[in-house]
């Protein structure tokens, strides 16, 4: 990745801008900026749940207005409109994954943030005798690009910009923002509906401008990853940054360390190589097929368990589905978005305590007996049990905040191996989206067609999905990637569970995880590929390029045969995997 590839880029953007900030203040405005990103996702999320059945918008849409409870048209309408947003979100997640290391994570950001300020103008400016319908979907459709890019760029460069302890909170602070950002939504909603002009829909629209202009702002200021930089070659710029975030002098040996963990870490990763997707069907001792399906299979489940369903729609199942008066349920929407967001805190203390895997067993179980209970209530009818079908709902939203909200986001990274990291999350990803569409469009017309049998579904789903947790998600908290390889491998070779494996086997130092890859032979294809750029960085001059390193590999081809120090393997900690999968667990200790 050349300076050429993106010169176009830097003319535009300054990629070493600090806003004037070092150390703790520039860490903050970090997490600030990354927090408005995600809050716009969560308000995207929940914008639509009001508005799409709200009478202000169905004059100005007349093809999204029920003409009645078997308005079937009008239904698969509203459905359309809502989840069209998430296609808009796949491509944008495509992009970002296939096309954002070229770019660097800044710029991608930047033009997500324009993407949907722009999407966001379509949306707000269309009206109806001039093909409004139409020109509102192709804004939701751009608004969901931008915010597709914005959310698979945002994690990666601020775990990339934070200190490594602190990168595994990180997930779940953006999961509280995603849920602060639907409270936000749903409150405006309701307060703004009594206005009975279009500005009641028009305003919360482009109420995401606001977002997405601190966000494009917010990241003009702020700097480039330094790992983007020292994988594209720029490691001057990238110290000069390392500096500002630790609050040291470019030069100094702290920062000059850390340049050199993430220098040796991304050239093994560009030595090593990714796979592709024929090696990612491998079913042996590195089980990559085994593990990008659990990966995608936890963003396949959260939505199919019924998240999106109660979040988008949540004032549509309290009016049309539970039968409550529409301004009650405007209300009980805001409280609904409201315990969402305070369900999400506690995740952020208790899921390294008890664990992922028991977190995903208790939020699937617990959300499988929210939706009986809706369910059961529903069946049974009359207004006293529509109670209890609500309660079934606020139980449903608590569970799902405390545990299975940001788990998708932060188990995929950690049970794909290093090699397979890139292409698994993409699957992961665009399950992610894809499912989130088919919910998004299906509830409605479910809803509609099935009556209570949509949350008997629902709550199935849930309870499917806990046998799935309890026999093929082993624990990955506290352990290192290295740890997962041999987890996976001595499963393969004992014919045992993997989840009996990690139960049975105690954390690793260093020198074990060394012993046991190599009795398992985890790493034999790399050995060799190993021992020549450990040879080449101990021969190479340390202000030489990546490139002009590479030029004298062969060289040191026949040295390499003649050593025998193998050197150390790079260790991955979970927490650095969801965005910097080569940070190594000695920069963890030193840090």
């Amino acid at each position: 990745m050349g300076v050429s590839a993106t010169g176009w880029v830097d003319s535009l953007v300054n990629r070493t801008s600090t806003a004037g900030l070092r150390g703790r203040p520039l860490r903050v405005f970090v997490t600030i900026v990354g927090a408005v990103g995600f809050s716009l996702f969560g308000y995207d999320q929940g914008v639509m749940g009001s508005l799409i059945t709200g009478h202000q918008f169905n004059d100005e849409f007349p093809g999204t207005k029920s003409q009645g409870d078997d308005d079937r048209h009008a239904t698969v309408i509203q459905g359309a409109v809502v989840s069209c947003y998430e296609i808009g979100c796949f491509f944008g997640a495509l992009f970002a994954l296939f096309r954002g290391e070229k770019l660097g994570r800044k710029p991608v950001i930047i033009i997500g943030a324009i993407i949907i300020t722009i999407g966001t103008v379509i949306s707000t400016a269309a009206f109806r005798q001039n093909w409004g319908l139409g020109q509102f979907v192709v804004g939701r459709v751009i608004t969901g690009i931008g915010n597709g890019m914005n959310t698979a760029t945002i994690p990666v460069w601020q775990s990339e910009m934070s200190r490594p302890e602190n990168r595994g909170r990180l997930v779940y602070i953006e999961g509280s923002t995603v849920a602060f950002g639907t409270f936000i939504a749903y409150w405006l909603d309701f307060g703004i509906a009594y206005d009975e002009s279009s500005v009641a829909w028009r305003f919360p629209i482009a109420f995401q401008a606001f977002f997405s202009l601190i966000l494009l702002f917010g990241i003009i200021v702020l700097p480039e990853s330094p790992r983007w930089l020292v994988a594209a070659g720029r490691p001057e710029e990238a110290k000069l940054i390392l500096g500002h975030i630790e609050d040291l002098d470019s030069n100094h040996d702290f920062v000059l360390s850390e340049l050199s963990v993430i220098s040796e870490g991304v050239e093994r990763y560009d030595n090593a190589g990714q796979v592709g997707f024929k090696e990612m069907m491998d079913s042996g001792k590195t089980a990559n097929f085994q593990r990008m399906i659990i990966g995608a299979s936890t963003q396949f489940f959260q939505q199919f368990t019924g998240c999106n369903a109660a979040i988008y729609y949540s004032t549509v199942l309290f009016n049309g589905s539970i039968g409550l008066d529409y301004k009650l349920s405007q209300i009980l929407g805001g409280v609904f978005s409201t315990v969402y967001f305070l369900a999400s805190i506690p995740a952020f203390f208790i899921v390294d305590k008890v664990g992922r895997r028991w977190m995903f067993l208790v939020g699937a179980g617990g959300q499988g007996v929210a939706f009986l209970i809706t369910m059961a209530c529903l069946a049974a009818g009359g207004s006293e049990n529509a109670k209890g079908a609500a309660f079934g709902l606020f139980l449903f939203i608590t569970f799902f905040g405390c545990t299975i909200l940001q788990l998708p986001w932060v188990y995929p990274p950690e049970i794909n191996s290093m090699r397979t990291r890139t292409v698994g999350t993409a699957v992961s990803t665009c399950t992610n989206w894809i499912s989130n569409f088919a919910v998004v469009m299906f509830t409605p017309i479910f809803v509609q067609d099935a009556g209570w049998g949509a949350y008997l579904f629902f709550s199935l789903m849930n309870f499917i999905f806990v046998p799935i947790i309890f026999f093929f998600y082993p624990e990955t908290t506290g352990r290192t990637l290295e740890e997962i390889d041999i987890i996976f491998a001595k499963a393969h070779l004992d014919k045992a569970f993997p989840f009996r494996v990690a139960s049975h086997l105690p954390k690793l130092s260093l020198q074990q995880i060394k012993e046991y890859t190599e009795d398992l032979g985890i790493y034999d294809d790399e050995k060799q590929t190993d021992l020549q750029i450990e040879d080449v960085q101990s021969s190479s001059n340390k202000n030489s390029s990546i490139n002009e390193k590479a030029n004298v590999q062969e060289e040191q081809v026949a040295a390499a045969a003649a050593t025998n120090d193998q050197g150390n393997k790079g260790i991955f900690t979970p927490e650095n995997a969801a965005a910097d999968n080569t940070t190594t667990t000695n920069k963890n200790t030193q840090a």
